[in-house]
């Protein structure tokens, strides 16, 4: 009973569109048909602005973390909480409230694994940070930051079912990327282009 709860409260958090709901109020147009037609914080940083783009970064984030909150909160044991992960990245990707038309899940499961790794925070950012100074890509920069977790999961917190956990989630995240990393190729023209970009307003 407390999986099945804790699985049906994250769905439910995750199909929160926040970036939806943003733009909607900002620009009255739906954030999936403009830009990268992602239902995103970048995009919406890209196409609506600052604030709002933070606005949704956070929220987004906070999804994940409430998600396996609740999920512990509730007495759920790690199973509980690892499948309330799940449930919150798919809830955001396959939003009930937007005829399963969501985003691409990055920020939430960021949200998600600082839960589960909170030591993971520095790293990460530091990771990201110097892969923005090198390729000026945002969201190149935080991908290949996530492939710390699976170390930490593994190194820092012993547990290797935690890393494989991991290994699962960046791969439901690849597999959601690759048509918009294909559509940015045949934009670009080479890969280097879509991988190096001149500066951070730079978008394909």
């Amino acid at each position: 009973m407390t999986i099945a709860l804790s699985i049906i409260i994250a769905y439910i958090i995750g199909s929160f569109p926040t970036a939806y709901i943003v733009t909607r109020i900002k620009k009255g147009v739906d954030i999936r048909e403009i830009g990268s037609r992602n239902m995103g914080a970048m995009n919406v940083f890209y196409k609506v602005g600052f604030v709002e783009g933070m606005l949704v970064l956070l929220t987004d984030v906070g999804k994940g973390v409430l998600a396996v909150a609740i999920a512990h909160f509730i007495g759920g044991d790690e199973l509980a909480q690892y499948l309330a992960g799940a449930a919150v990245l798919t809830g955001h990707n396959f939003p009930v409230f937007l005829k399963f038309h969501g985003g691409k899940g990055g920020a939430t499961c960021i949200g998600v694994l600082i839960y589960l790794m909170p030591w993971g925070i520095p790293i990460y950012l530091a990771i990201f940070g110097l892969g923005l100074l090198i390729t000026r890509y945002p969201t190149l920069s935080y991908s290949i930051a996530f492939l710390c977790f699976p170390f930490i999961g593994w190194l820092i917190y012993d547990k290797v079912a935690l890393a494989i956990y991991t290994v699962g989630l960046l791969l439901l995240l690849a597999l959601r990327y690759i048509p918009r990393v294909k559509e940015m190729r045949a934009k670009g023209g080479s890969w280097q282009r879509v991988f190096h970009r001149k500066d951070l307003k730079d978008r394909l």
